[in-house]
């Protein structure tokens, strides 16, 4: 299975250690999404739709109401560059 280069993206940095935080409000509508990378940075290319899509391919997942991680099914659609760690 291919994925686009904006999900690929964001799984390379959630292979690198980062996370997806999630607020959201009263009835569970997601409010704010963010793509935190493993030093601390805000990654801006993340939005609902994308977000949606990684989902939906099982790429990444919460566990106990945390921040969503990367998948073993996710480090099997990323492919490896130079920079990954």
């Amino acid at each position: 299975m291919d994925i686009s280069r904006a999900e690929q993206r964001i799984l390379h940095i959630l292979a690198q250690g980062g996370r997806i935080v999630i607020e959201k409000d009263e009835q569970g509508q997601i409010l704010e999404l963010n793509c935190i990378t493993r030093d601390g940075w805000q990654f801006p290319g993340l939005d609902l739709t994308l977000f949606r899509k990684i989902k939906r391919k099982r790429a990444i997942q919460s566990r106990n109401s945390g921040p969503y991680r990367i998948t073993r099914r996710g480090l099997q659609l990323v492919r490896s560059q130079l920079d990954n760690r």
